[in-house]
Formats: structure tokens, sequence, C-alpha cells
């Protein structure tokens, strides 16, 4: 998702944990004093980016109501990436004071699950159609994915999980609390590894994708999307649902034409896409050409 000039305000202290209380407030006092009950809520390692309200902007849902969660950091470099600064953990995070308002309140990393659970309560939350967990890569913090999807299903809410389908065995920890999974499908000529893999490591996308969309549909609602570009071919996407296909033939295939961004200066055409969806046709039962549909508004 990308962004609009927002309007900030800083507020460095963070909130005691073991109080209810809007995000913006802050009590002193030593985090010693704290009990065991509190400390149990706490996450010393939470790096979030930013919490705000808007409409879901791309995949299987666009259009429904969503709160967005983003978390800090991310182990792969997508040449279209609309999300650079979160590739880093954050110094700060940021929170939204009112739907669309652009108006945010910021406080410093790390996170406590207390301020997470405040500002959702502050954006109500539980009236919208989904939580969105997105990042970066937010598997990369799977206790921190663990932790807000119980908050989201104590408030009565669904938690959208926003991924780049590569880590198999945080998925496989957190998908019984996860109720839909927006699932990427990564071309290897578009995107790179972070950091230099380590000698003998699986880093081939193909097969990490296939176990992942395998342990997701276990307890899941799971769509797969690609982005293509001007220069995906046909054959390409042709494979991504050969091999979506191979585990089940239900999951839906979302078409994602890139909106140019960074590295990428062009958009793919109609007389591109349209043969592109035809041909994924074929081969899965339901396959969707859908764009990024906030730029058109200017949503965050």
């Amino acid at each position: 998702m990308g962004e609009i000039a927002p309007r900030s305000r800083s507020c460095d202290a963070l909130p005691d944990q073991g109080t209810r209380r809007k995000p913006g407030t802050s009590r002193r006092g030593d985090r010693r004093d704290r009990d065991g009950a509190i400390a149990a809520r706490t996450l010393s390692t939470m790096n979030l980016v930013e919490i705000f309200a808007s409409a879901q902007g791309e995949g299987l849902h666009v259009g429904a109501s969503t709160i967005f969660v983003r978390l800090g950091e991310c182990d792969l470099r997508c040449s279209w990436c609309d999300s650079p600064g979160t590739w880093l953990p954050a110094k700060r995070w940021r929170y939204e004071t009112g739907p669309g308002t652009a108006d945010f309140v910021e406080h410093a990393n790390p996170a406590s699950l207390s301020q997470v659970e405040d500002a959702l309560e502050q954006l109500d939350a539980k009236s919208y159609r989904f939580v969105s967990v997105t990042g970066g890569e937010p598997l990369l913090q799977v206790e921190s994915v663990e932790a807000i999807a119980r908050i989201v299903r104590e408030m009565g809410s669904r938690t959208l999980l926003e991924t780049h389908g590569l880590a198999v065995g945080a998925m496989e920890r957190v998908a019984p609390l996860i109720d839909v999974v927006s699932m990427d499908w990564k071309l290897a000529k578009d995107v790179r590894w972070a950091a230099e893999p380590e000698a003998g490591e699986d880093v081939s996308f193909d097969s990490r994708h296939e176990a992942f969309l395998i342990a997701a549909l276990q307890h899941c609602e799971v769509y797969v999307k690609v982005v293509v570009t001007a220069q995906t071919t046909t054959e390409e996407l042709k494979s991504v649902a050969r091999q979506v296909a191979s585990v089940d033939a239900s999951v839906p295939l979302v078409l994602q034409p890139v909106t140019p961004m960074a590295k990428v200066r062009e958009a793919p055409t109609a007389s591109q896409m349209l043969p592109h969806m035809r041909a994924c046709e074929g081969i899965l039962k339901d396959v969707r050409l859908i764009p990024q549909t906030h730029k058109v508004y200017g949503a965050l």
C-alpha cells in the first residue's frame, strides 16, 4: 500500500501497558514494577511502522473496509516496491487518530501489544471487515503476527495477512489464527533476496511458494497474487498457474498490473494483460485482473 503525506505529532513516552487508554496518553513509572501478566503482553522486539484505516486496495477483497497494521523489515527487494521504508526496522511508528485523516501520532519502537490494542480500539477496528497485517514482511516477526491476530480475534474482527509467501514455518505457526492470506507469488527476475543466502540454503521461490500454499490452506482462505510488469510473459504466468493448480485448482489467482514505481517505469497494457488472464483461466478456476485501486483516489 502506498502513502500520502501525513501530519504527524511526536509522543516519545510509551503508554504503560497495564492500563487501557488512548494511544496518545502516557503515565510515568518504572517498567520493572509491571507484574508478570502485563509483561506477558509485551513483545520487546515488535517493530511497527504504522496503523491506519482505509479500504483494501488490492487483491480479492479489494474495496473492503480495513485497518492496516504495518510491521517493519523485509528480506526481499522487489523492483516495484511501493514501501521501501519498511525494508529495515523502523526507529519510530505512528498511528492514525481518525479514519482517512492522515493525522498521525508517533511513538518510538519497540511497540507494545497494549499500544496496538489501544490504537485498534480508537479506530474501532471491530467495525471493519478486516484488520490487515502487512509489511515489509510481517512473518519475519512471527510472534508479533500471532499476538496481533489474537487481539483481532478477541475483538471479533478478521485478520488478513499480506505476505511474500516464503516463510513456510512461520505460516504453519500462525495459520490457525489467520482468516485470509493474501499470498504473493514472486517471479525471480523481478525480486532478489536482501542478503546473500547461506551455502546450501534452498532459495527457490517456486518450491517455497508451493510449501507455503499447502501450509496456509490447512486453516485459511487463500488467494495468490502475482505482480505483472510489461516484461512478464504469458508462459511465466502459466507456470505459476500450473504450480498453484498442482496444490489446489480452486485457489484464486489475482494478476496485478504493476504500478510504475522505483525502477519500474511502465505498466503492462491491456493488450498484454487480457491474454495473460485468458491463458491462466485455462488452468485455474478463478483468475482475476485487479490493479491497485487505492492509488486512484489517493488513500493510504
